[in-house]
C-alpha cells in the first residue's frame, strides 16, 4: 500500500516539475503593412520651440535618414532617425464633444450621452535633440490604429530600434569594462 502511494506521489511530483520548465518566448507574428511614405498627422506638442498645434504631413526622408513634419507653409522641423530613443503608440478614450454638450442639457436621460466615446490615437516619439542636447517627448495625432501601428513598426525598423511589445527603443550602450591592474 505504501509503495503504491509512494509511486503515485513520485509521479505527481515529476509531472509538476516538468510543467514548470521555461517556455520559449513567442515572437510577434502580426502582419503589419509598411507605412506610406507620407501621411496626415496633427502635431500636438513636445518639440522644443514649437508650442502651437499644427495640422500637417509627416514623411519619411530615407535619403537624409529623418522624419520630416511639413505644413502648407513648408517644412516645420525634422527628427533624425539617430536621435530617436523610444517610439510607441498610445490610445485615449475620450467623451465626444457632442456627448459632452448633450449631457449638460437638463433633460431626463441626457446624462447617458456622456457615455458616447471616441478613441484618439497618438504617435509618441521620445528623442534626444542633437541641436539643443534636450530630451523631448513629441506627440502626433493619427487617424487610425492601422496607420499608427504601421508607422511605429516602420519608424522603429528604419531607426534600427529594438522592439519590446508595441514599442521600439534604443538600448543604452553597455560600458566597456577595463581590467583593473593588480
Amino acid at each position: 500500500m505504501y509503495r503504491i502511494l509512494l509511486i503515485c506521489l513520485f509521479a505527481a511530483a515529476s509531472s509538476l516539475s516538468l510543467a514548470a520548465q521555461p517556455r520559449p518566448i513567442a515572437t510577434d507574428t502580426k502582419n503589419i503593412k509598411p507605412a506610406p511614405p507620407s501621411f496626415a498627422a496633427k502635431y500636438e506638442g513636445g518639440m522644443f520651440g514649437y508650442s502651437d498645434k499644427f495640422d500637417g504631413i509627416l514623411s519619411f526622408d530615407d535619403v537624409n535618414e529623418r522624419l520630416a513634419f511639413k505644413t502648407e507653409k513648408g517644412e516645420i522641423f525634422s527628427i533624425p532617425y539617430d536621435s530617436l530613443l523610444v517610439v510607441y503608440p498610445q490610445s485615449q478614450s475620450v467623451s465626444t464633444t457632442a456627448g459632452s454638450v448633450i449631457s449638460a442639457i437638463p433633460v431626463p436621460g441626457a446624462g447617458l450621452a456622456g457615455f458616447i466615446r471616441e478613441k484618439r490615437r497618438y504617435l509618441i516619439l521620445q528623442i534626444n535633440d542633437p541641436d539643443t542636447d534636450v530630451r523631448a517627448a513629441i506627440n502626433f495625432k493619427l487617424e487610425s490604429k492601422e496607420l499608427l501601428d504601421s508607422v511605429v513598426a516602420t519608424l522603429g525598423t528604419k531607426a534600427k530600434l529594438t522592439q519590446r511589445g508595441d514599442a521600439f527603443f534604443r538600448p543604452k550602450p553597455k560600458p566597456k569594462r577595463t581590467p583593473v591592474p593588480n
